[in-house]
């Protein structure tokens, strides 16, 4: 690793830590408004489907709106697991196997 980018890496680690420490250690000692602990619970999923919806519809930077698509039949065939077991591990579990599964058939 070059000197350079060791620099880059300590400070964004440096940055990182100096955002993120602050708050954490004031939530630790106040109490939070209930509304905002509730609102706190939605950002996970949030910010999981802000990842996985754009993979999802638009492989390799295309839109792709098909049923014979593997992203979209893993994505359903997952979201329909996760509704019916609420079991996280079986859904991923699942859900990658039978993405694999449509990928091969589809020729993907």
């Amino acid at each position: 690793m070059k000197p350079e980018e060791l620099i880059l890496v300590l400070g964004m680690a440096a940055v990182t830590f100096g955002v993120r420490y602050p708050v954490l250690a004031l939530v630790g000692k106040i109490q939070l408004p209930p509304a905002l602990v509730k609102a706190l619970r939605y950002v996970p999923p949030t910010v999981l489907t802000a990842i996985i919806v754009p993979e999802v519809l638009f492989p390799g930077g295309n839109l792709r709106l098909s049923l014979t698509s593997p992203y979209i039949i893993g994505a359903i065939a997952s979201i329909l697991i996760a509704w019916r077991t609420k079991n996280l591990l079986l859904t991923i579990i699942l859900g990658m196997g039978i993405f694999f599964v449509a990928a091969w058939q589809f020729g993907l």
